[in-house]
């Protein structure tokens, strides 16, 4: 599994933690980090952009966004067809996230969460799969089919 992981500055800091995480979980062949590559101002929707464009072209499974709050990365990534991108704030809606939406980019606040719950909260969603069955007909309706 290949996965690509992006922040502004609001959530450098927690990408730097997520990404190193990503990098020692053996089932993980690569992590592309698409940045921000320090703690100086940046705009979420670049980097947003960048993430959402390659999950819904199929180039990465699953993407991982974090700004400060989420909530701009959540707006700009759920823009793509195709794209499930969910805010999590804890351990329940990042298993929901993936069992109920069947998401495929984790958006988290870095000003939000604290390292040790995003790294659990990264390892959930990557672990749990879609239930499927009546939520299949749901995700169908999201993506107009």
């Amino acid at each position: 599994m290949d996965i690509i992981i992006g922040a502004d500055h609001g959530g450098f800091d927690l990408k730097e933690a997520c990404r190193t995480h990503l990098e020692g979980i053996a089932s993980i062949e690569a992590v592309r980090d698409v940045g921000v590559f320090g703690p100086a101002s940046s705009n979420y929707p670049d980097i947003a952009h960048q993430v959402a464009r390659a999950v819904a072209q199929a180039r990465y499974g699953q993407g991982i966004l974090i700004c400060g709050t989420g909530i701009g990365m959540s707006l700009v990534a759920n823009r793509y067809k195709g794209v499930r991108a969910c805010l999590c704030h804890n351990l329940f809606t990042a298993r929901l996230s993936r069992q109920h939406n069947d998401a495929n980019i984790l958006v988290m606040g870095g000003r939000v969460i604290g390292p040790g719950l995003a790294l659990e909260m990264v390892d959930i969603f990557l672990t749990t799969p879609f239930d499927g069955g009546r939520h299949e007909q749901r995700i169908n309706q999201i993506d107009g089919r």
